[in-house]
């Protein structure tokens, strides 16, 4: 037979053809949109950091979420900024904590809109670490204590899904067998279960106010260098009652999700954090990528490694293109 035997170029040949044979698809379904709530009235104020992201009061969070519901994506993940903190987070678990009041308000005026909570205490200590610390080191047995006591207050005020993202050991185990005992069986728990130590939450950290006032975080969230030990933290939380599992970030980690993916049969979330997100609007302020397609080719990335649910401060924006009738 004359060369070439096979022209794979034969199948790239024109748009619809290309996407007859797609093998991945990126959806509107498959996002999630970070949200931050802070205190106040009428307050939306743009994240220097990261461009197109804003703190927003409860009011504001309110029209911001029907618009999110509107565009047709399914879910959002909240995260708190306290009126004030204190070395044990208190307002985390506070009935009137800024959570807990934003819950209320959301499902008070939002209905067809998945509402989850991250469970942490980085937004809420004043040494900005995930948990109680003790002589410079975060206690992993005290911080459950109140993991179960900030999640009953997210459960009590309306939350649809709690995702601890705290790293601390035996988490999902506790706060699971909490919600059964309160009448809560029906809450799934998505956990950060391969949560890296990694320099990509930067603009996070200004967003959230979180950043560790002594130490880092390299005690309890993951070594950048290792995969084997992501596959023993996700099987862990899954035998403690984990419903879908996480890997963060998403860029660095592609072949992390991938591995999951292989190794779970398990839904599966992956985190495009803040660092990935403000490297694309830097570049494309400058000119020097084109910000819509890079993005939209980023998320694809991910879900092709294997990702079911991206977290992503792109939803928005993605979904804006995916619903035009014309995205290719």
């Amino acid at each position: 037979m004359a060369f070439p035997v096979e022209r794979m170029r034969r199948m790239r040949s024109s748009e619809n053809l290309r996407r007859l044979v797609r093998e991945t698809q990126l959806s509107v379904n498959d996002l999630i949109m970070p949200l931050f709530v802070c205190p106040g009235k009428n307050v939306k104020s743009e994240i220097s950091s990261m461009p197109g992201i804003y703190h927003m009061s409860v009011d504001v969070l309110v029209e911001e979420c029907k618009l999110i519901r509107d565009m047709g994506i399914p879910g959002i993940i909240l995260f708190g900024l306290p009126e004030s903190k204190d070395p044990m987070g208190t307002d985390s678990y506070s009935a009137t904590g800024i959570i807990q009041t934003a819950l209320r308000e959301l499902k008070r005026e939002i209905k067809d809109l998945l509402i989850i909570t991250d469970i942490c205490f980085c937004e809420y200590t004043s040494h900005g670490h995930c948990g109680v610390l003790e002589q410079g080191t975060v206690n992993n047995d005290a911080t459950l204590n109140l993991l179960e006591k900030q999640v009953l207050s997210h459960a009590e005020a309306g939350a649809d899904m709690v995702a601890p993202s705290d790293m601390m050991d035996g988490r999902v185990g506790v706060i699971r067998s909490a919600l059964d005992s309160r009448g809560y069986q029906n809450i799934p728990i998505m956990a950060y279960s391969a949560k890296y130590s990694s320099a990509f939450y930067g603009p996070f950290r200004e967003a959230a106010d979180s950043a560790p006032q002594e130490g880092d975080r390299k005690g309890y969230q993951m070594d950048p260098s290792n995969s084997d030990e992501a596959v023993r933290e996700t099987h862990l939380d899954i035998e403690e009652g984990a419903d879908i599992v996480m890997v963060k970030p998403a860029l660095s980690y592609l072949d992390v999700i991938h591995r999951i993916k292989q190794e779970f049969k398990i839904p599966l979330a992956a985190y495009n954090v803040s660092g990935e997100y403000a490297m694309i609007k830097a570049a494309a302020r400058n000119g020097w990528i084109d910000g819509e397609k890079v993005t939209m080719e980023v998320l694809t990335s991910i879900k092709r490694s294997g990702a079911d649910i991206i977290l992503t401060y792109s939803a928005k924006e993605a979904a804006h293109i995916l619903n035009q009738k014309d995205y290719k």
